[in-house]
């Protein structure tokens, strides 16, 4: 029998958990002619504490993040999710409203409406880009991705769906980001650091989306931007990855390899 060597769990209480499933399983299939070793990750689904300890590295999925936040609380699980994030380290990517419970901020949001998990140093607009009916895909330049495969260079398709932005990179800080609890309709993620926090860890800008700047500047006045820069739709922060669209809902694999192969990495190192 072949020795798994790396269990990547995705959190399966609301949303498109399936369709992470598969794409991590077609990503494993194409990465095995890299490395036979990625033939040994295990893909499980989470719905427990004992299924989440188990993982190496875990996908939070999109769906609705109130929902996911309020089955997690029930379900005991916010505390050891903020537990393997941010005192763990373990690799966690999250994808729109995965990358709303990972930001350290968000805002349109009621106080006590929804808990946060926290893990990025970045404050998040919710549902951003609109309704359901403002639902939009465009091509996206991410210079992360490396060709994979037939498809090269070519644009992802990204999906958005009541997405969300990165409003502002925030000071990488151990704890809670205290000033921003301050602001009217935003919540912040409760302080729950390892002896070796965020602070020497700054945010990193993975992808923006051109074109769209003008309307956030103009509307929630966000600082360190540009019309250039575009809104910023994917961020990393040491262990956390975060990206406002939907790469599950599409049969693009290269975001999941690109993945598996930093979880990989971190595992090695």
């Amino acid at each position: 029998m072949t020795p798994v060597i790396l269990h990547v769990g995705v959190l399966a209480l609301q949303g498109a958990f399936a369709e992470h499933v598969r794409l991590l399983r077609q990503a494993i299939e194409q990465l095995q002619p890299e490395s036979p070793v990625f033939g040994d990750i295990d893909v499980l689904e989470v719905r427990t504490v004992e299924e989440l300890y188990r993982c190496d590295a875990l996908i939070i999925p999109g769906g609705e993040s109130t929902t996911v936040s309020l089955v997690a609380q029930r379900s005991n699980l916010l505390e050891p999710l903020r537990h393997f994030v941010k005192v763990l380290r373990k690799p966690t990517w999250g994808t729109c409203a995965g990358l709303i419970l990972l930001a350290e901020s968000a805002n349109r949001i009621k106080k006590g409406g929804q808990d946060l998990i926290g893990g990025l140093d970045v404050r998040v607009n919710r549902n951003y880009f609109g309704r359901q009916t403002e639902s939009f895909e465009a091509d996206l330049d991410l210079p992360f991705l490396t060709p994979e495969s037939s498809l090269g260079h070519e644009p992802f398709r990204g999906i958005f769906i009541r997405a969300p932005v990165v409003e502002k990179i925030l000071p990488p800080v151990s704890g809670e980001q205290g000033d921003e609890a301050d602001r009217e309709e935003t919540v912040i993620a409760p302080a729950k650091d390892s002896t070796h926090g965020r602070g020497s860890w700054p945010v990193e800008v993975m992808a923006t989306l051109p074109g769209r700047t003008k309307r956030l500047v103009e509307k929630v006045e966000a600082s360190g931007l540009d019309e250039e820069t575009g809104d910023i739709i994917a961020v990393c922060q040491r262990n956390v990855f975060g990206t406002s669209f939907h790469p599950e809902l599409t049969a693009d694999a290269r975001i999941h390899m690109w993945w598996l192969r930093k979880v990989l990495d971190a595992r090695s190192g």
